[in-house]
């Protein structure tokens, strides 16, 4: 389980208010938001709620907004929650808190307009994100990708339309290297070169060693999200190749 760590107690107000600090980074964020009674997500939806029926709408709120999407508030749960509270806590203060909302998920693509895709992220933890646009030249269909960690350890969650797949590709490496892919939403399939494909399902697992040739993709009548995990290490790179073509990808379904 993620643990919950706050220091901005400490940092604003450790010399002037200590015991206030102590509370604020050690009880309030460190036992209370770590206690097991309800998990992370719902906890961040919670205090966004508080916040909003008090009309606290200062960098406070903010925070928890931003927070609130880290812990896999989607932009459309976002706005259900809020448009939900407006009618106990009142409409201007759902105003207030939309303004603040629209920035924090601004790099959030919409999903109302697909109720296929508005449900397949509702069902996941994690965000669609954006259209894959820097990529698209190497997918059949569409994709998305929403960064998840970019320090350390490069994670994104990729999510592919029904029919979508990514064409052969390689990931090279002098040392180390290579992919891991965690699924963890809809249908999809992995295919290593000379080998059949494999169909993935959430909480399914793909170690990819540098220099294998595959692609990965959603099935013909699935939304599909795997995180893709990239290992470290030396001299990395991804050569793109073929598509998948469309009678071999037939073929699966």
């Amino acid at each position: 389980m993620v643990k919950i760590v706050q220091t901005a107690g400490r940092d604003a107000l450790g010399e002037f208010a200590p015991e206030f600090a102590h509370f604020n980074d050690d009880v309030l964020f460190g036992e209370n938001w770590n206690n097991g009674g309800i998990d992370l997500k719902a906890r961040c939806i919670v205090t966004v709620v508080a916040l909003m029926a008090q009309g606290i709408t200062d960098s406070s709120l903010q925070y928890h907004l931003q927070n609130a999407k880290a812990h896999g508030v989607s932009r459309a749960e976002i706005a259900a929650v809020v448009t939900h509270a407006a009618f106990y806590a009142g409409w201007p203060k759902a105003w207030a808190v939309f303004r603040i909302a629209k920035d924090v998920w601004a790099d959030e693509a919409p999903v109302e307009d697909d109720p296929a895709k508005a449900a397949h992220a509702a069902g996941m933890v994690f965000p669609i994100g954006a259209p894959n646009e820097a990529y698209e030249r190497y997918f059949i269909g569409r994709s998305y990708l929403a960064p998840i960690s970019t320090e350390q350890v490069g994670i994104f969650n990729v999510t592919f339309e029904p029919g979508c797949r990514n064409n052969w590709h390689i990931h090279h490496a002098g040392k180390g290297g290579g992919q891991i892919l965690v699924c963890v939403a809809g249908r999809g399939y992995y295919q290593a070169w000379g080998e059949p494909a494999r169909a993935l399902l959430p909480g399914d697992c793909v170690n990819i060693p540098a220099g294998v040739k595959h692609w990965h993709g959603a099935a013909p009548d699935s939304w599909f999200s795997h995180l893709a995990i990239e290992v470290p290490g030396e001299g990395c790179s991804a050569e793109w190749l073929e598509p998948v073509d469309d009678e071999a990808y037939g073929k699966l379904a």
